[in-house]
């Protein structure tokens, strides 16, 4: 097996990082991080999410391994998500992109400004 070449077209490492760019994803992990929630607790939380989008990121992530799902007998049926110890490893290595963004906001709008008035 040759070693990983993300900038090769083929390299699997390519589905690993469109995950990690995905920022329905990183804040999905951020939010399991914290404790197991329900789906319709995770729309609460997320502002802008769509159902459908919620619902697709979640089986995404469930697919890679990084959260399960947990259907309870109940009625209505309750489904709650939790993270993995694998999505767990990813959440921390992408909650510094959260921080990042949250410190260095002003600065990247400042720049969009100066650009935008320069062209």
């Amino acid at each position: 097996m040759h070693a990983p070449n993300p900038y090769a077209a083929t390299c699997p490492t390519r589905l690993v990082l469109d995950r990690i760019a995905d920022k329905w994803a990183v804040l999905l992990l951020g939010l399991l991080a914290e404790g197991p929630r329900r789906f319709n607790q995770l729309r609460r939380a997320i502002e802008g999410i769509s159902q459908k989008v919620l619902s697709q990121t979640l089986k995404s992530l469930e697919r890679d391994g990084l959260v399960t799902r947990q259907a309870f007998a109940t009625v209505p049926v309750t489904v709650e998500y939790s993270i993995t110890p694998l999505g767990r490893t990813l959440a921390a290595t992408v909650d510094g992109l959260r921080l990042w963004a949250e410190a260095h906001m002003a600065d990247v709008l400042a720049a969009q400004k100066r650009y935008d008035a320069a062209a």
